[in-house]
């Protein structure tokens, strides 16, 4: 029975990936490498004289840094830190790797920590033949809401979706292209297995890189109670519960940049129209291995598919700028459609 529920989760996510990508929305996962990854962040140190000194005390910190309970602290406080920072520019990067294709889809906006909200305009990709052209979509985020203008799918121009964030299966840790950056923070509260990378520098501040996992059930408990609901939605979701991650901190504990690595692993399951997704720890080092049907013998038919190969995200946010106010509005009443509109199933 547990195997089965593990299967129906995995379903359910990857029914919302199809979903989004038909809506022309980001909507598959990714696992990548075992190891974190420097991504060309410049790494400097200074040497000589006063920089000596700072050079030295620096080392010390990090010597304390590297203690694994003050590393997973660090970490977990990271969201609450931010809370008390005021506003933040942001940019998002969604990286989508399935079959050999690889397709990125960008955003770029400012989130008001506060209150809390915040404003993306999300750039999708050309489709795979470069000759399709989409309108960059707007998504505001607001606590169990995402709402999203020029999402296409028969909504009328100007006007705005509104999705319950708490009812999507993956809780819009994909579904809208674009991770909100308050619950990409939040995540963190679940985080364990920490370890300290060392010190980079990020748009001249210096930084600590940590990587680990996430435990998305830990992280929904951890999470304030108006944003447990999509987090509790993705752990449900997500059939192993956990996600890969990098974090870079800066001096006072607000993360500067936190990527994800998710897996879906999409294969056929007790008949051809059933799809078997896992989502994959990152830092396992595992590739999925086939699973024969459970009715394999004379009944089964005479040509088996090929496992699908595993589909690959890896969730970008970066936040800087901070203290910046933005003046973000929520879409009025009247600005909202109210018919029909498809979108990714619980």
């Amino acid at each position: 029975m547990a195997v089965q529920r593990h299967r129906r989760r995995g379903a359910v996510v990857a029914t919302a990936v199809a979903h989004g990508l038909a809506l022309g929305l980001l909507v598959v996962s990714g696992c990548a490498e075992q190891e974190p990854a420097d991504e060309g962040l410049d790494v400097r140190a200074g040497r000589g004289g006063r920089g000596g000194q700072a050079q030295q005390a620096h080392e010390v910190t990090a010597r304390a840094a590297a203690d694994p309970a003050r590393a997973l602290a660090a970490v977990r406080r990271a969201s609450a830190v931010l809370a008390r920072s005021g506003g933040a520019r942001v940019l998002t990067s969604m990286e989508t790797v399935s079959g050999g294709t690889r397709l990125t889809i960008q955003g770029r906006g400012a989130y008001d920590f506060t209150r809390p909200v915040g404003r993306l305009t999300v750039l999708l990709p050309e489709d795979a033949a470069g000759t399709v052209e989409h309108r960059p979509i707007t998504e505001v985020f607001a606590p169990g809401a995402l709402y999203m203008k020029n999402r296409g799918a028969g909504v009328p121009a100007g006007k705005w979706v509104r999705l319950d964030t708490g009812s999507l299966a993956d809780g819009d840790l994909l579904t809208s292209g674009a991770t909100d950056p308050l619950a990409a923070a939040e995540l963190l509260g679940g985080a364990r297995e920490v370890a300290y990378v060392g010190d980079e520098r990020m748009r001249g501040v210096r930084v600590a890189h940590y990587w680990g996992t996430v435990d998305l059930s830990r992280a929904a408990q951890a999470a304030p109670l108006r944003d447990r609901a999509p987090l509790a939605a993705a752990a449900k979701g997500f059939s192993t519960g956990t996600v890969a991650f990098d974090a870079y901190l800066d001096e006072q504990g607000r993360p500067c940049l936190l990527r994800y690595r998710f897996g879906v692993d999409d294969r056929p399951e007790e008949g051809p129209a059933e799809q078997r997704v896992a989502v994959r720890r990152a830092a396992d080092g595992h590739r999925p291995t086939a699973t024969a049907p459970a009715s394999a013998g004379a009944s089964a038919p005479a040509v088996a598919r090929a496992p699908a190969p595993p589909m690959s995200v890896v969730s970008t946010v970066e936040l800087f700028s901070f203290g910046y106010k933005p003046v973000i509005a929520l879409p009025a009443p009247g600005e909202i459609y109210a018919g029909a509109v498809a979108s990714p199933q619980k």
